[in-house]
């Protein structure tokens, strides 16, 4: 599970997992110049079925205004794709199309707006959404379910200047834990803690000013915390910082420099980060295009238990990019992706290729799951 915001503008678009699949032909074809960098082509297969109502197609289009790819950054446009698609009941465009309201990315910033589109999104089982209302998240903090009781607590720390309960005070107050949800009061806990050299609350602080969250946005403010996080070797910093190159937000679109802060991170261990090096190597962005090396960051991703890796190693082996090609282990590693149920339409690849094995070979690959599940996934 990723936290939302420090990842959200990085798989949009690196991930293979984040492009769904449909039945047609055409759609098919996008998909693959897509993923080989072509997006005239995949814009030329695509824009036809968005015309025609093909929620996937939609948005697509989608993200590949968001992200500039085939034409100019239009994030109006975006948010017309994102619209549509998740009118027919997308997820994964309903979730977008309310990280865009939360942000203020092509539609004026609205809250009550974003939380309607989460909603719908978490509805369907959507993590992200299930992470942006409050659910869930992957960094939560180890404190009592009395929420209550750990405010009460911590501020009893914070007053006394511990950055650590600093920042899980903020922490409380940006999430509404306890207390009623107060961005300003978050920012003021997150800042006496990062003040103190504490990473995760300089990263914190960042991501409020990049948000606008309780401050006006502000990127470069944004960066200085980002960064002075980062030099702390905080993992998620550095793929923030990865990100804001990769996308070109507060600063010029860099793919190179992007890749280095990916790098860092992916060599600390952070398996979004290995994920998204290794799609900026599928895709050649910043580097050299090298289906090996992307296969290596997706395998070492895929073995901490990302979803998303695992999806994209198996598009890998379909495609025998990097690898040799093997239904067998792309039905594998497909049918992994899609028992977490947080990869959408990892079922439908599998069942793609399954149609093009024999009923040995699908049972070998369904064996050869159960296998690296029980491994934790070393050694597949």
């Amino acid at each position: 599970m990723r936290n939302l915001y420090a990842t959200i503008w990085l798989t949009l678009s690196v991930s293979l997992g984040t492009i769904g699949a449909a039945w047609s032909a055409d759609y098919f074809e996008g998909l693959g110049a897509y993923a080989s960098g072509d997006y005239a082509i995949a814009l030329r297969e695509w824009e036809p079925l968005a015309k025609q109502g093909d929620a996937n197609a939609q948005r697509n289009l989608g993200l590949m205004c968001l992200d500039g790819e085939g034409g100019p950054q239009d994030y109006k446009t975006a948010v017309k794709w994102f619209r549509l698609a998740a009118e027919q009941g997308n997820a994964d465009a309903q979730f977008t199309l309310g990280f865009m309201y939360d942000i203020g990315r092509g539609v004026p910033q609205d809250p009550k707006a974003a939380v309607k589109w989460f909603r719908r999104a978490a509805e369907q089982g959507n993590g992200d959404a299930r992470i942006a209302l409050g659910v869930i998240d992957d960094k939560q903090l180890d404190v009592p379910q009395d929420y209550k009781t750990a405010v009460k607590s911590f501020r009893l720390a914070a007053e006394q200047g511990d950055a650590v309960a600093q920042g899980a005070l903020a922490w409380m107050y940006k999430n509404g834990w306890g207390v009623p949800r107060d961005y300003k009061t978050a920012v003021k806990w997150f800042r006496l803690a990062a003040e103190q050299e504490n990473a995760p609350a300089q990263r914190n602080l960042g991501l409020m000013y990049h948000l606008g969250k309780g401050v006006p946005q502000d990127y470069k403010t944004a960066m200085k915390w980002y960064r002075l996080a980062a030099e702390q070797v905080d993992d998620d910093a550095l793929t923030v910082l990865g990100g804001m190159y990769n996308k070109g937000w507060g600063v010029p679109r860099d793919y190179k420099t992007a890749v280095e802060w990916f790098r860092r991170a992916a060599e600390q261990g952070d398996d979004d980060a290995q994920t998204v090096l290794g799609g900026m190597y599928n895709k050649g962005w910043g580097v050299p295009r090298d289906y090996k090396t992307a296969v290596k960051w997706f395998r070492l991703a895929a073995e901490q238990g990302d979803e998303d890796a695992q999806f994209n190693l198996g598009w890998m082996y379909r495609k025998g990019h990097g690898v040799a090609q093997d239904n067998v282990y792309a039905h594998m590693w497909y049918d992994i992706a899609a028992s977490s149920g947080e990869v959408m339409h990892a079922s439908q690849n599998r069942d793609i290729v399954a149609k093009k094995m024999t009923p040995p070979q699908i049972a070998e690959a369904q064996t050869l799951a159960r296998e690296c599940v029980r491994k934790k996934y070393k050694g597949c």
